[in-house]
Formats: structure tokens, C-alpha cells, sequence
């Protein structure tokens, strides 16, 4: 389905957003990623007309998100909910498991591929593939043949990417948290994400409060909605403000 712009009700929704392929685009390394250079303005003025019910829901570590947001500190999730900043700034951290038994299975076939990247975060560890398309099988078993002897462990897909994280915490999970508090409580709930890492958060969105998913880029999806690519998301959002500035 397309979007029009009278379906985002700053006043009435919630907005949670991923990073990685939605908010910036992909790149070869996830240090790499340059943000567009009206964005932290953008994200300014969202969180502004919304009274703050404005969240990144990623992957990234938190600490990582207000690097690439900085002066911004959002409300954020980070580990794919591991860990998560309210918006009173209280940041909240599940327990969570070792990474040291992965990190030890899964070195010695990085350390034969150089193209291949491993990224370790609290609770979670990440392959990456993108230098190495033609080992993402060889990735996959690897990973999944790591989680199936490291307890606490549950295998994400992604893009070029195969990732151990903590098995108690989900991007559903963390949208849940937020709406049960202010100024996110009572809203409608709006997710944007761009992978399979993204499908819990839009399943819960669509389940509870009336709310919907937006998927960006191709591929199977929950999403009841679509964009092609993080510009437009960037110009649909922009529309929005414009719709604003114009009733004001």
C-alpha cells in the first residue's frame, strides 16, 4: 500500500524507527554509514511536534545511535531491545548472556576470510557477509552451528548479515516497553524498518492500538506498508512536516 500523508497524525501517533537501511543507508561496514545531512533536523522537529514520542528502534548499540544522531538523544533501543533509553533518559539493560564462547567458534572462520566482519555488542554478535556475498551460507551454518552449543542465543538473518542475539529481547518487545509509558502510552504506534530483524516490531504495531508497519526496500514483509528506499521515507516524513507548517 502507498502512503499518503494525512496517515501520520503527529498529534495521535507514536513513531519508532529503525536505523540501518531506513533511517541511513546500508553501507559496506557499519562504521561507514553517513547519515543525510538534514536528518538530525528532521528528527528535531519530529520529536518536537509528536511532544517526544519519537524513538530509534535498532539493532546498534544505544551508545552507537546517539553517535550518528548526536546532539540528539532520542529515546532509544538498541541490541534489538536488549537495552533501552525511556524518554526521561533512564536507561534500562537486560542481563545478558557471554559472547566470549560465540566469538571463539565463529574467529577462526573470519580470521580465513578477510572480507568476512565479526561485531560484537552486549548480548549480541553479529557476522557480516557484505564483502563476501558468496560466503552467506557458509555464514549462516556457521552461526546457527555456534548458537546450537552457546545457550541464550536465538539467530537473526539480515542483510549480509547473520546475527547471535540475546534471546529474551525483540523490537516488539521494546515497542511494547515504550507504550506503556509516557508521552508514548495511548498512541498509535508506527514502525519503520527495512529487514527481517524489523518483523517482530511490525507484528506487534499492527496487533495492538490500530497501528502499522512500513516496510522499506523489497522482500517478504508482515508490513501492511511499503516505501522503496530510505530517501523516500526521508520525503514522506518531510511531506508531513510541510503539511504542518501549512495548517499552522
Amino acid at each position: 500500500m502507498s502512503l499518503q500523508i494525512h496517515e501520520y497524525d503527529f498529534a495521535a501517533d507514536a513513531l519508532f524507527l529503525d536505523f540501518d537501511g531506513t533511517l541511513v543507508n546500508l553501507a559496506p561496514e557499519p562504521d561507514s554509514v553517513v547519515p543525510a545531512p538534514d536528518l538530525i533536523e528532521m528528527l528535531q522537529r519530529l520529536q518536537e511536534l509528536s511532544h517526544g514520542a519519537l524513538a530509534v528502534v535498532s539493532g546498534r548499540p544505544v551508545v552507537q545511535l546517539d553517535h550518528y544522531l548526536a546532539p540528539l538523544h532520542l529515546p532509544a533501543a538498541g541490541v534489538h531491545g536488549l537495552e533501552r533509553r525511556d524518554a526521561s533518559g533512564r536507561l534500562i539493560q537486560l542481563s545478558a548472556p557471554d559472547t566470549a564462547r560465540l566469538m571463539e567458534r565463529l574467529a577462526p572462520l573470519v580470521a580465513r576470510h578477510p572480507g568476512l566482519l565479526l561485531e560484537p555488542k552486549r548480548g549480541a554478535l553479529a557476522l557480516h557477509y557484505r564483502k563476501a556475498p558468496h560466503l552467506e551460507e557458509t555464514c549462516i551454518e556457521a552461526m546457527n552451528h555456534a548458537v546450537s552449543r552457546v545457550p541464550g542465543f536465538t539467530v537473526l538473518r539480515g542483510k549480509m548479515v547473520v546475527e547471535a542475539k540475546a534471546a529474551l529481547a525483540d523490537k516488539g518487545d521494546a515497542i511494547a516497553s515504550f507504550m506503556r509509558e509516557a508521552p508514548f502510552a495511548g498512541r498509535r504506534p508506527v514502525f519503520v524498518g527495512d529487514d527481517v530483524t524489523d518483523e517482530a516490531g511490525f507484528d506487534w504495531v499492527q496487533s495492538h492500538g490500530g497501528g502499522f508497519g512500513i516496510k522499506i526496500g523489497e522482500g517478504p514483509s508482515k508490513a501492511n506498508m511499503r516505501l522503496d528506499n530510505p530517501a523516500a521515507l526521508h520525503q514522506w516524513l518531510e511531506q508531513a512536516l510541510k503539511a504542518v507548517d501549512r495548517r499552522s
